[in-house]
């Protein structure tokens, strides 16, 4: 999820959009530590983009 498709959804829709990536990292963490993943660079990604969205979220409760 790039930073302008982010920027675009509400506050409300952030959190949500935050508990699933946080749950599909856990899941793809999960999944990894028993099978290595065919592409562990998703790890990389979902992790990056839960930053982006928490990051955002941080700077509108902060405006």
């Amino acid at each position: 999820m790039k930073q302008s498709e982010i920027k675009q959804l509400s506050t409300a829709e952030l959190q949500e959009k935050l508990g699933e990536f946080k749950k599909n990292y856990a899941d793809l963490k999960m999944a990894h530590a028993i099978t290595p993943l065919e592409n562990p660079m998703q790890l990389r990604v979902v992790r990056k983009t839960v930053a982006r969205i928490a990051t955002e979220i941080t700077a509108r409760s902060a405006q």
